[in-house]
């Protein structure tokens, strides 16, 4: 196994290669354009197929296309063009299809700037289109996870027929490490035959679509997706860092996970029993890892990039089995681990 020094945006786009991945389908925008810019080149060597699409939505649209044809397929963008793809997004999650969407995230709300923010947390896990649906998320805290969940990430979308998101930032788009690469081959063809659009041959005519009209097809199909996110809980994934004696938990994801840990290495030197819990599957969600430790007598607080959002999702993974604080470092700032000490401190010292 080779191992190279890339950019985030590089490794997510090596690891759709190496995942499979024969269709590539967006538009520029900062701070994800070394995705396409790199698609652009090297998937028409594979024998796949790159298209700057005239839009974010033309865009979105094709993956759906591509999708209903069983091909393994990605778009990417950041924040405002991930807008643009919901109704796109909401019409594959209805139709059961395939399909990988990169936000490499930056500042909002509007346009904001091109810096990193985790602000697009709420969009990628509620569901930021119409509808009761959900998509797999996954944040990335490390180059090499960047390659590794993107190729994961095309193993779930045709595992469970619906679309995932990887959720970076500008910070890990643009941060530059060794990874680690392992090509293998993709693992969903022969299910793919039982479903996908591929003319018509000596096989009943097929038909993929998102509307449902007869009285009680829509409840039914509703009742299979719930059933289908239920089951994509088994997919669920963290790391915890130094959790076993700590009294506070820091629960944090993506680039601020991974400088929350530098925060916390220095406040155990101090005498701090501080911990890191760090999703990697933002849905689902790991509270069954955070109630484990709220059971043990832990305490609780996020730090986010945003001004409030995947503490939500914490708190009510506790439920009131503990207490949950909060710090969010203002969109529009690029965070270090000296901002993350005091809010640590404060909220450790608060229960003491």
């Amino acid at each position: 196994m080779s191992k190279i020094f890339v950019k985030g945006n590089e490794a997510i786009a090596r690891g759709a290669l190496d995942a499979g991945c024969s269709c590539y389908f967006g538009y520029p925008i900062t701070p994800q354009n070394d995705i396409p810019e790199f698609m652009s080149t090297a998937l028409p060597k594979a024998g796949g197929q790159f298209v700057q699409a005239e839009s974010e939505i033309a865009a979105a649209n094709m993956l759906l296309g591509a999708g209903a044809c069983g091909i393994r397929a990605m778009t990417s963008s950041s924040s405002p063009g991930i807008s643009l793809k919901q109704e796109a997004i909401s019409y594959m999650a209805g139709s059961d299809l395939p399909g990988v969407i990169v936000n490499i995230s930056r500042g909002g709300p509007g346009l904001g700037d091109i810096g990193p923010s985790q602000g697009d947390y709420f969009q990628a896990v509620k569901g930021g289109g119409h509808g009761d649906y959900r998509q797999l998320v996954l944040a990335p805290g490390t180059v090499q996870e960047a390659y590794d969940l993107t190729m994961l990430a095309f193993d779930l979308a045709f595992a469970y027929r619906n679309p995932v998101m990887i959720l970076g930032d500008a910070i890990i788009g643009q941060m530059m490490e060794p990874v680690r690469l392992h090509r293998r081959k993709a693992q969903d063809s022969a299910e793919s035959e039982s479903w996908r659009l591929e003319g018509f041959g000596k096989r009943m005519p097929r038909v993929i679509k998102s509307l449902r009209l007869a009285e009680g097809t829509l409840g039914k199909h509703n009742e299979h997706l719930q059933q289908k996110y239920t089951a994509a809980r088994r997919e669920c994934r963290h790391e915890e860092f130094m959790t076993e004696d700590a009294e506070l938990i820091v629960v944090a994801f993506g680039s601020i996970g991974r400088i929350a840990k530098s925060t916390i290495r220095r406040l155990r030197q101090q005498g701090h029993r501080v911990g890191l819990l760090r999703p990697i599957t933002l849905f689902p969600f790991p509270s069954r890892a955070l109630q484990d430790l709220a059971e043990n007598g832990k305490r609780f607080m996020t730090i986010e990039h945003n001004m409030g959002q995947m503490v939500e999702d914490a708190r009510l993974a506790l439920c009131g089995l503990a207490p949950c604080g909060f710090y969010g470092h203002l969109p529009g700032n690029l965070p270090t681990p000296d901002d993350f000490e005091g809010p640590i401190l404060k909220e450790f010292n608060s229960g003491t």
